[in-house]
C-alpha cells in the first residue's frame, strides 16, 4: 500500500510564544528553528512580522534550511484593497516562501468582533489569498474558530474555507481556536470540508489542549482525511497549549496504525534527537521539563514497582510500549521504599555494579533506603545519591577527600552605586590524603549579581580538590529544589540538586536536614563524589 504524506507545521515560535510567561529572544528563535529543521519539520512558522521587534528581527536573519519558513498575519481589513493594506504588506515583506493568514470562519465573530457583513469577510479572504498567490507565495489560510462556526452556521464556516481554497490557498487549516471540540466533532468537521470539495491533501488541523485532547483531535483529523498537522514543541501555546509535536511525531512514526499508512518528514534517525530537542526548549525557557511527558519525559520509562522492574529485566516490552532509545530517552528504575530486590539489582546493574541475588549486602541497602526515606530522603528522584549509598554498603566507595569544616555567610552592603546588594561567601576546608585545602569563594556572577549561598558553597567545594580537581571543574548546577518535610517545630528540609557536566550528563542528589544550608551542602557533596566515582575510573 502506498503511504500518504502528512505534513508537519510547527508554530512554537508564534503560537508557542503566546504561552503565559514565554518570550523568546531573536537568538533563541534562531536556535529553535535550526533544531526544528534538523528534525525534519516541513513548515516553521517564525512569527508575525511587524507585530513586535523580535519577530521582525528573526525574519531579517532567519536560518536557511529545508523547511518552508512561514510568516503569519491576518487577512486584509475591510474598506481597502489587499495591495494597500499595510499589515498584509508587512507580512509579504518578510520574504518567506510561505505565508499563513488567519481569518474568521465563525459568523458570530464576523458580526460581533469584525463588525462587517458575512460577504465582506469572504471577500477579504479571497482577495488576501489571491494577492499572496499572485506574489508567488505559498498561501495558507487559518480558518479561525472553524469548529465553533460549524455549530453556529455550518454553511458559512465552509464557505470561508472554500473562499480561501478557490483563491489558490495551498492549505486550508481548520482551527479549534477555543480548544473545546472533541475528536468526533473534529473528524466530522474535516469530512464536511472534504465533502464540500476541498481535497484532504489541502486540509490542515490546528488544535488547542483546553480539554486535554489536542493530540487526539489532531489524530482524529488525520483519520478523517486532513494531511497537515499544526502543533508546537512540548505543547506550548495560549491557555492550555497546542497539540504537542513531541507526542504526535513518535506516535505517527512508531505506531503501526499510522506508520503503515502515512509518512512524515521526520525520519527514524532524527527521532532519536526528540528528547534532546524537547529538553533544549525547556532549558531555553529556564523551566523544569515535565517528568511525565509522553515519550520524552524523564519518567516516561521509569519503573518504580518491584513487579514491573522484575518483568522488564526479562523483557522490556512487558511494561514499555516502545524502546526508550527510539526517541532518545532512557529507562529508569528508581529506588524507593517500595522497591524489592529485582529493582535494586536492575538499578545497580545500570550503574555498572554487579551483585549476586543472594548477596547479603542487598538486604542492607534496602534497609538503608527505607530508613533514610523515613527520615525524609527521596531516592526516587536522586539516583546519584542512591548509587553512592549502595557503593558505601558494598564497600566500593573510595574516600576521595574528607570535609573538615565549612562556613557560609550572607552580607548586605552598599556597592559603588550606593545601592544595597547581597554578597554570599563560603569557606570549605577539605583533607585530601595528608594535605588540607582551604577554599574561599563568592557567589558573584559576571554581572555583579549575587547567586546565593548554595552557589558560593558549590564553587568553594569544587575549587581545590588536589589531584581530583580536573575531574570536577566542569560541574554546573542546573536545578535546586527545596521541600519542607513535617511542618512545625520538628520540620526538616529536603534539597534535591540537579548537576550537569561538559559531556551533557545530568544527575540528581539529595540532602536532608533541619538546616537548609546543611541539606544543600550534603546534596552538593554527593554531586561531587558521584562525578569522581564515575570519572576517576
Amino acid at each position: 500500500m502506498t503511504k500518504q504524506r502528512l505534513y508537519l507545521y510547527d508554530t512554537t515560535l508564534r503560537d508557542g510564544q503566546q504561552t503565559h510567561g514565554v518570550q523568546f529572544s531573536t537568538a533563541e528563535k534562531q536556535r529553535i528553528a535550526r533544531a526544528l529543521d534538523d528534525l525534519g519539520i516541513d513548515y516553521i512558522e517564525g512569527g508575525w512580522p511587524g507585530a513586535n521587534p523580535t519577530d521582525s528581527a528573526f525574519f531579517e536573519a532567519a536560518p536557511k534550511g529545508r523547511a518552508t519558513l512561514t510568516a503569519f498575519g491576518m487577512t486584509k481589513r475591510a474598506g481597502r484593497s489587499a495591495q494597500n493594506d499595510d499589515v498584509l504588506a508587512a507580512v509579504l515583506n518578510a520574504g518567506t516562501k510561505g505565508i499563513c493568514l488567519v481569518g474568521k470562519a465563525h459568523d458570530v465573530h464576523v458580526r460581533d468582533a469584525l463588525g462587517v457583513s458575512g460577504e465582506d469577510n469572504l471577500e477579504n479572504i479571497r482577495a488576501s489569498v489571491a494577492h499572496l498567490v499572485a506574489s508567488g507565495r505559498e498561501a495558507l489560510f487559518d480558518a479561525e474558530h472553524f469548529f465553533d462556526g460549524l455549530r453556529s452556521d455550518a454553511g458559512y464556516a465552509i464557505a470561508a474555507c472554500k473562499a480561501a481554497y478557490e483563491a489558490g490557498a495551498r492549505w486550508v487549516v481548520l482551527c479549534d481556536t477555543n480548544g473545546g471540540a472533541l475528536p468526533a466533532e473534529i473528524a466530522a468537521g474535516v469530512r464536511a470540508v472534504i465533502d464540500a470539495g476541498i481535497p484532504g491533501d489541502h486540509v490542515g488541523i490546528h488544535t488547542h489542549d483546553d480539554t486535554g485532547q489536542a493530540v487526539a483531535n489532531s489524530l482524529a483529523a488525520v483519520e478523517a482525511g486532513a494531511r497537515q498537522i499544526q502543533g508546537t514543541l512540548n505543547g506550548l501555546g495560549e491557555r492550555c497549549g497546542n497539540a504537542n509535536l513531541t507526542t504526535l511525531i513518535p506516535t505517527l512514526l512508531l505506531k503501526e496504525r499510522y506508520a503503515d499508512r502515512y509518512e512524515i518528514g521526520v525520519g527514524r534517525s532524527a527521532l532519536r534527537d526528540l528528547t534532546r530537542v524537547s529538553r533544549m526548549l525547556d532549558d531555553i525557557l529556564n523551566r523544569i521539563s515535565m517528568r511525565q511527558a509522553p515519550y520524552v519525559g524523564a519518567s516516561a520509562f521509569a519503573h518504580k514497582a518491584g513487579l514491573h522492574a522484575s518483568a522488564i529485566a526479562k523483557d522490556p516490552a512487558l511494561y514499555e510500549h516502545i524502546a526508550p532509545e527510539a526517541v532518545g530517552n532512557t529507562r529508569l528504575v528508581p529506588m524507593s521504599n517500595q522497591a524489592g530486590r529485582s529493582n535494586l539489582r536492575t538499578r545497580l546493574k545500570a550503574a555498572g555494579i554487579e551483585v549476586e541475588a543472594d548477596d547479603p549486602a542487598l538486604g542492607r541497602i534496602l534497609e538503608a533506603v527505607k530508613d533514610r526515606e523515613a527520615r525524609g530522603y527521596s531516592y526516587d528522584t536522586a539516583q546519584a545519591s542512591f548509587e553512592l549509598l549502595a557503593r558505601a554498603e558494598l564497600g566500593e566507595l573510595p574516600e576521595f577527600f574528607e570535609v573538615k569544616r565549612y562556613r557560609v555567610t550572607v552580607e548586605r552592603r552598599k556597592n559603588k552605586y550606593d545601592r544595597m546588594v547581597s554578597l554570599s561567601e563560603a569557606v570549605v576546608v577539605v583533607k585530601v590524603g595528608d594535605a588540607k585545602m582551604l577554599s574561599v569563594s563568592e557567589s558573584m556572577d559576571e554581572t555583579g549579581s549575587d547567586r546565593g549561598p548554595v552557589n558560593a558553597l558549590a564553587k568553594a567545594l569544587a575549587k581545590d580538590l588536589g589531584p581530583y580537581q580536573a575531574l570536577v571543574e566542569d560541574i554546573r548546577l542546573v536545578d535546586f529544589k527545596v521541600r519542607i518535610m513535617d511542618g512545625g517545630t520538628d520540620a526538616v528540609t529536603r534539597v534535591v540538586i540537579d548537576s550537569e557536566d561538559a559531556e551533557g550528563r545530568r544527575w540528581s542528589t539529595v540532602g536532608v536536614s533541619a538546616n537548609i544550608v546543611d541539606a544543600s551542602f550534603e546534596a552538593l557533596l554527593d554531586a561531587v563524589r558521584w562525578k569522581l566515582v564515575r570519572d576517576s575510573r
